[in-house]
């Protein structure tokens, strides 16, 4: 899918139960019933609007969000949606400047989702994450019979819960959640890699860095400092991150220079969208608003910051 075309599902009964079916059926060995409670009862919705915004009508771009863009404008109603998100990013840090809390979340648009992987990429990219260690993944699922058959998909990152399970299990408090932003994080000086909090996420969204590499030698590219959580740490035999529990953080080292994640900055279909949950005037706000949606196994009371538009 191109940034500027949009591909809508029919809003026939058949394919909003195509949908609804591989949510409730997405159980692998993997990730056995991690979106089926919740998804059964909810039905089709009119694509989103919010995010279709003509160019023309988006708000202008802050020059402090993006200080290399120079004159550049939006190029189509797809781009604008970047705009808008970076003005929503440069408002939540406003706020935190001001010494307020912002709760930072994501807006999935699983219709939008064309299982291209670039989010994934983009992060490992961007962090520099080793072998067997992805922030965030794409979930597929084949639907439908011959000849009808399509293939459906969900990115899955960190769910930064609420009441993350994560975080009290952790025996030397190396996890925890950030009261500023609500973005949980792991604190690689501390962490001694026991793995407990890998058991209780219930999303399989934390990693086990085992110190593998892609060559042998590692090449240039693979002992580089990383950018992450702004530490710029060179992986190193001996030394953490090796050895340490690892998840996605929404890249802290971008948000907060007011870029947006990785993930969201490169999806090509424009299917993840990244803001402050509180800001009722932020894209994700008003996508959540408009359109209807899950959170994946919201009966554990995780509350997860991450919506999947249905």
């Amino acid at each position: 899918m191109s940034q500027t075309q949009t591909i809508e599902l029919a809003p026939e009964t058949g394919a909003a139960e195509s949908r609804r079916r591989f949510l409730g059926k997405f159980t692998s060995a993997v990730f056995a019933g991690l979106v089926a409670p919740a998804v059964m009862q909810l039905a089709h919705n009119d694509p989103v609007l919010a995010d279709e915004v003509p160019a023309e009508e988006a708000p202008s771009p802050t020059a402090a969000a993006r200080p290399a863009a120079g004159d550049v404008k939006p190029i189509s109603g797809e781009q604008s949606v970047v705009d808008r998100m970076l003005d929503d990013l440069q408002r939540a840090l406003k706020r935190r400047a001001d010494g307020q809390n912002v709760r930072f979340g994501m807006a999935v648009d699983l219709q939008k989702c064309t299982g291209c992987r670039a989010c994934t990429i983009a992060c490992k990219a961007e962090n520099m994450t080793p072998p067997e260690v992805s922030y965030n993944v794409v979930l597929e699922q084949e639907v439908g019979s011959y000849p009808n058959v399509k293939r459906t998909f969900m990115y899955k990152p960190c769910f930064h819960c609420e009441n993350p399970p994560c975080t009290p299990v952790c025996p030397v408090g190396a996890t925890y959640k950030r009261e500023e932003d609500g973005i949980v994080v792991i604190d690689y000086d501390i962490c001694i890699g026991c793995r407990y909090c890998l058991t209780a996420c219930p999303y399989g969204s934390r990693f086990i860095d085992l110190g593998k590499t892609y060559t042998d030698p590692p090449q240039p590219y693979e002992t580089s400092a990383s950018p992450e959580y702004d530490e710029s740490r060179v992986r190193a035999e001996g030394g953490s991150p090796v050895g340490n529990a690892r998840k996605c953080h929404f890249c802290l080292q971008r948000i907060y220079r007011g870029m947006l994640p990785a993930c969201t900055e490169t999806c090509i279909g424009r299917a993840i969208h990244f803001g402050d949950l509180d800001d009722p005037d932020s894209v994700v706000a008003k996508l959540i608003a408009a359109r209807s949606h899950i959170r994946l196994k919201e009966e554990l009371g995780t509350e997860p910051n991450v919506y999947y538009l249905v």
